[in-house]
């Protein structure tokens, strides 16, 4: 059998994600890098595998997938069917997918719109509407951990690592976790997984990459 192929730019929290997935349920992967920077998402070989351009993309021999918590909980169901990251009891798993929503919906969002801000709209400084966003999204985050020590109740799952893939992201880019005492007990229990070092390493470019833009400080 072909190789599991992921198409990753290290800077991308979403294909990060899924990097992270890997590591974790301890599948083989082939990791080909795709430089959005640098526009090589727009090539025609890649294009003629992901008509959308996107990464991450996923290339299961001839099947083809890409966005992100498709591609995680496809592994799950796939390759580790029944596993405590992705189990198949349906209130746990449902929990599990509603955490994959938020982080999709509201955390990345709000990530996103500081990121867009900086890279696309040239702000050189983060408006506080912006911040406030964050802020309010990293709540809900903060309240989900509330006598929990994983987001969806006592074990890993995958929206964990969806979600560390975001919020190492945000703690590099100069977010202060003070106000959020159970996040904070969270990331110090990530930093055991499997790809913490690999995925903070991704979090720290594409930070240093926003922070090089910007008059201030976060």
């Amino acid at each position: 059998m072909a190789p599991l192929v992921l198409y990753h730019f290290p800077a991308s929290p979403p294909s990060r994600s899924v990097l992270l997935v890997f590591r974790n349920l301890e599948l083989d992967v082939e990791v080909k890098i795709v430089n959005i920077l640098a526009g090589e998402q727009l090539a025609e070989e890649f294009r003629a595998i992901n008509p959308e351009h996107t990464v991450p993309t996923l290339a299961d021999e001839d099947y083809v997938l890409w966005e992100s918590k498709a591609i995680v909980t496809y592994l799950a169901e796939q390759y580790k069917p029944g596993c405590p990251m992705y189990p198949n009891d349906p209130k746990k798993r449902g929990l599990i997918n509603q955490r994959l929503h938020y982080d999709s919906c509201i955390l990345f969002a709000a990530m996103r719109n500081i990121v867009s801000a900086v890279l696309r709209s040239g702000e050189t400084v983060i408006p506080q509407e912006k911040k406030d966003t964050l802020h309010q999204a990293l709540e809900k985050m903060e309240a989900y951990l509330d006598g929990c020590d994983w987001v969806a109740g006592d074990e890993c799952t995958l929206a964990d690592l969806c979600l560390l893939a975001n919020v190492s992201t945000v703690k590099e880019m100069g977010v202060g976790f003070d106000a959020f005492p159970n996040i904070n007990g969270w990331y110090e229990r990530c930093q055991g997984l499997p790809g913490f070092d690999e995925n903070n390493e991704g979090a720290a470019l594409l930070a240093n990459i926003i922070k090089s833009k910007l008059d201030e400080p976060y």
